[in-house]
């Protein structure tokens, strides 16, 4: 009797036919984890009552440090790109998450500060980032670290980049 092999998630080609098992598309790969991690926050945020986008975590976390702030500086706070966190923050702001004020100053810049609700909503993240680090913990267990090669994966690509790799 022939023993089937089980697929793994590297070997499943992905939605648009893409063969994951090859190297050159790590990046693919890559977001694909991304968007698995994301659906299953999102279950576990429903599940604790917060209602923060799961991929605007750390913009709040940044704007409640800062506690007031224009996009600008949060994209530098982050190391993102101003357009992006542009796109993120109309979504927090219609969620009462955070509010708005035009600068006294600058009439073209928008001042962005954590409503008492976002404060909720980030007290409730802090609780869940616990429980989080600790199913990661017993994920890595299972898998070995990825967040520690993802990390090294990135330092040595903004080290030196991927074109400096391909010899000739």
């Amino acid at each position: 009797m022939s023993k089937v092999a089980k697929k793994s998630a590297t070997q499943k080609p992905t939605e648009d036919g893409l063969d994951t098992s090859s190297k050159v598309f790590l990046g693919r790969l890559s977001e694909r984890l991304s968007a698995l991690i994301e659906a299953q926050t999102l279950a576990v945020f429903k599940h604790m009552g917060i209602i923060i986008p799961a991929r605007s975590c750390s913009l709040m976390v940044t704007l409640s440090k800062l506690e007031l702030a224009a996009a600008a500086d949060l994209a530098r706070e982050l190391g993102q790109a101003h357009q992006l966190v542009l796109q993120k923050l109309p979504k927090l702001v219609r969620l009462g998450l955070v509010t708005h004020y035009e600068d006294e100053h600058d009439a073209r810049r928008r001042l962005f500060q954590v409503t008492r609700k976002g404060r909720d909503q980030l007290e409730k993240f802090a609780r869940c980032s616990d429980l989080i680090a600790r199913a990661y913990e017993g994920l890595f267990a299972e898998v070995g670290n990825a967040h520690e090669v993802i990390v090294r994966a990135i330092d040595a690509l903004e080290k030196k980049p991927l074109a400096d790799r391909i010899p000739g």
